[in-house]
């Protein structure tokens, strides 16, 4: 099977499962797809915030509802979470608009928002602008690393 027709027919699968969990290498590579005519740039965006948004509110839910199971079980933790928590308690609307941009955090972020007891609807709304603004960022660098790829390989 040709490559084109691989990305074509599971690239944007490929990004709404990696957007489920963190979600940049595999947005920014389908960025530079996107770019080289493979994928659609704007379903891009749109499966990568609907991945994420969704990601985000399970594992939110995950952390409200399951998230002293989940220290009982992972002790060595604790210590994290709860500087986490103070955190999240001063400042939630910081963490809600950051943790979209914290590279390794993504998964653990909405886990302990959820147990810190930021309100269903605040952590919704404010993750959905979040991530209106993370997917066309982190989608554009991709787009921008195949432009500038093009250009400076055209020149060889």
């Amino acid at each position: 099977m040709d490559l084109a027709l691989l990305i074509g027919r599971f690239g944007l699968p490929a990004v709404f499962l990696g957007s489920l969990l963190e979600g940049e290498t595999v947005l920014i590579i389908a960025g530079f797809a996107a770019h080289r005519g493979y994928l659609d740039f704007t379903a891009v965006m749109a499966v990568a915030w609907l991945g994420a948004v969704l990601g985000d509110q399970f594992y939110y839910w995950l952390g409200r509802r399951h998230g002293d199971w989940l220290l009982s079980h992972f002790p060595r933790r604790a210590a994290a979470v709860e500087r986490a928590l103070a955190l999240i308690a001063r400042h939630p609307i910081k963490i809600i608009f950051v943790m979209r941009f914290a590279w390794g955090l993504r998964t653990a972020l909405p886990i302990a928002i959820g147990m810190g007891g930021v309100a269903l609807a605040r952590f919704l709304l404010l993750n959905l602008i979040s991530v209106a603004l993370w997917a066309p960022l982190v989608a554009g660098a991709g787009w921008a690393f195949g432009a500038a790829l093009t250009r400076h390989l055209g020149d060889l």
